[in-house]
């Protein structure tokens, strides 16, 4: 099998695995451990709105599939010990732009939501994913329902 088929075998399934990893920040994404549990609901009105950026997960799968990836690449280079530096240095070099590719690809957009809460006058601030579909505007009335230590803010 050649080099190419074989860099394509094994990073299209890892490719696959770093895409399904990325996790749900949306208002109405829950896990399924949060699924039919008792929620505590506040409610608040929107003070201010930003779009931020929500980093990418940071796993050892996309610097382990980089590092395969440069290591069969680099040991494709010259003969003998000259290809086995080529194989170490592929592999390492493969293993940072593995992981810098894998924070890039699940990298999401996020909203930043600053919020009056209405029993308490109080001023909060939470960062989620943003949903173009649903969007918020300041004097958006919103409800912040709190599950298992994560609080989410809809509509």
């Amino acid at each position: 099998m050649n080099t190419k088929a074989l860099t394509i075998l094994i990073l299209a399934p890892l490719s696959l695995l770093l895409v399904s990893c990325a996790s749900k920040l949306q208002g109405d994404t829950y896990s399924r451990e949060d699924a039919r549990a008792v929620q505590t609901v506040q409610y608040g009105t929107v003070e201010d709105v930003r779009l931020v950026v929500i980093e990418g997960t940071k796993t050892p799968i996309g610097s382990a599939a980089g590092a395969v990836v440069g290591g069969i690449a680099g040991s494709s280079v010259g003969d003998g010990k000259g290809a086995a530096v080529a194989t170490v240095i592929g592999a390492v070099a493969g293993g940072l732009a593995g992981s810098a590719a894998e924070e890039a690809i699940t990298q999401t957009q996020g909203i930043e939501l600053v919020i009056r809460m209405n029993n308490t006058n109080k001023i909060i601030s939470l960062v989620q994913q943003h949903n173009p579909e649903k969007p918020f505007h300041v004097g958006d009335r919103v409800r912040l329902m709190t599950v298992n230590g994560e609080t989410r803010v809809s509509q």
